[in-house]
């Protein structure tokens, strides 16, 4: 059994065929601009069997055979079973691919959802999955698809980023992966590629719900561009002019946007992606519509595609509010992630819901006895540390990190007499605890201590004490404990602690170098 849905030409080699030089110069000019790129590089082409993506591979395969490509591209079919025929499909373009000895993968992909943008998803994750990282995938979108997409971006209300259209060269990033989105055939017209199939006689898949009209962009396709040809026959190679000249502005943009976040974050509060902080007094400096395209800007980072105005306009608004409401919070679920915007005195923090959940996570108490270490752990008493660690997940690690020997001998100089027992505890802070930092006048607890230095909202639960118990002898024998409080620590800073049984110059001067906070991204 075959599908109606492939044009029934003979399954034949097409390598010594007449290659189209329109096509051929379009898609060799472009890999001349991106050679360095490519070098070195495994390239691999996303082919649903249709015109566009058969003719690219078929042109791949004559320029190879003639010399003009070092490297056939592997193609990679998806089978997303949303047509009844699609196994048919797969088969067909398994087979055409061995009738040109071009290496093909099929590849099965869940769909969560039943619209255009979910299919396209799931086929570009599990292309994703399968090719490794810095490959490059080729596609055949073309002038034509480059102004439906313009179109529909505009009718979305799209700004100058949405509006620049698909990239010939795209830099593609999931996690740790990054792979490369090549398209060569931008600036080449459907009516070329069209020619180019009818004379090679491809077999190519011409799906029935391309035309239907079925969705915004085969509605386009179908009823609105013909309109729009009988105003300027040009339409689809002056819209596509407009998204390059278009990219060109968003690059302008996007290097001032760059230059001003350099100038605003606050980069000692960051841990890049799940936290970012602007400071809002340098950033109500800039005139206002270059706070709007930072917020656009710094909001979008880690995302492929961009924020909403409403929501940039929203930030904005929560930036310029001169109240001590800080409370406010704002959403955003982006493609990749789902993020928290709040802001604390002056300063915005955009936070992504893992990490947010992940400040939630129970600290519980830890002992660790310092007495019954020595430098036998290391050849040099300068490296002797232990690790401590306050709280683990999949994506973070946060730890103390401890040098034993020196927080020993530091002790032993700054108390009356030498020890017999110097057990470091690390623990929750509870918020009736009075401490004393160095910076207040008195100990303070709860809500005066926050304020004091300053500590947001969502941070307040995973604030640690770090203190020290010492057990020496009476004169009578008896075991005489003496609680001494170190360092208040969060995630992002430490504070010193003031006590009456250390001396504060040499505590302040040496304990940051003993004790040590450090949090990162496993």
């Amino acid at each position: 059994m075959t599908s109606s849905a492939i044009i029934s030409h003979p399954m034949k080699s097409i390598g010594d065929l007449l290659v189209d030089e329109t096509l051929a110069t379009a898609f060799l000019s472009s890999m001349s601009v991106y050679s360095d790129q490519l070098h070195g590089r495994r390239l691999w082409l996303a082919c649903s069997g249709g015109r566009d993506s058969l003719a690219l591979a078929a042109l791949c395969v004559q320029l190879y055979r003639q010399g003009r490509l070092p490297c056939l591209p592997q193609l990679l079919h998806v089978d997303h079973g949303l047509q009844s025929d699609s196994q048919y499909w797969a088969k067909h373009v398994a087979n055409w691919a061995q009738a040109q000895q071009i290496p093909c993968r099929i590849l099965q992909a869940q769909v969560n959802g039943h619209d255009e943008q979910a299919a396209r998803q799931a086929r570009y994750n599990v292309m994703r999955a399968h090719i490794n990282k810095s490959d490059v995938l080729l596609l055949g979108h073309h002038a034509d698809d480059q102004a439906e997409t313009v179109l529909m971006r505009l009718i979305q209300g799209a700004g100058v980023n949405g509006l620049s259209g698909m990239q010939p060269w795209r830099v593609q990033t999931q996690g740790a992966q990054c792979n490369i989105l090549w398209r060569p055939w931008l600036t080449i017209r459907r009516a070329n590629i069209s020619a180019y199939a009818k004379r090679l006689e491809l077999p190519y898949i011409d799906d029935p719900t391309n035309d239907s009209g079925n969705n915004v962009r085969s509605g386009l396709r179908r009823d609105i561009m013909p309109i729009l040809a009988t105003y300027n026959p040009n339409v689809i190679d002056n819209i596509a002019r407009s998204a390059q000249l278009l990219s060109d502005a968003q690059e302008t943009v996007n290097a001032q946007a760059m230059q001003d976040m350099q100038q605003t974050e606050s980069t000692d509060l960051q841990l890049l992606p799940a936290q970012r902080v602007l400071n809002i007094d340098t950033l109500q400096k800039l005139p206002i519509y270059r706070q709007r395209q930072l917020l656009h800007y710094w909001l979008g980072q880690d995302e492929p595609l961009p924020p909403a105005k409403q929501l940039v306009d929203d930030v904005l608004t929560l930036s310029q509010r001169d109240d001590q409401d800080h409370q406010t919070e704002l959403f955003w679920q982006g493609r990749k992630a789902s993020y928290t915007i709040r802001r604390y005195r002056q300063q915005l923090y955009r936070m992504s819901s893992e990490w947010l959940s992940w400040l939630k996570l129970l600290r519980t108490e830890q002992v660790l006895l310092l007495s019954s270490l020595s430098l036998s752990k290391n050849n040099s008493a300068d490296n002797s540390f232990e690790l401590v660690t306050l709280c683990r997940s999949n994506d973070y690690i946060w730890q103390l990190q401890v040098k034993v020997d020196g927080l020993v001998r530091l002790l032993e100089n700054s108390t009356d007499c030498v020890a017999q027992q110097i057990v470091l505890k690390v623990a929750p802070l509870d918020r009736k605890q009075r401490l004393k930092t160095e910076m207040a006048a008195r100990p303070q607890a709860g809500k005066k201590l926050y304020q004091t230095l300053g500590i947001p909202l969502w941070l307040r639960e995973s604030l640690i004490v770090v203190s020290i118990t010492l057990t020496k002898k009476s004169e009578d024998g008896s075991d005489i404990q003496t609680d001494i409080p170190l360092l208040l620590a969060s995630p992002f800073e430490s504070w010193l602690l003031s006590s009456e049984q250390t001396d504060s110059d040499a505590k302040s001067n040496q304990l940051a170098e003993y004790i040590k906070s450090e949090l990162s991204l496993k």
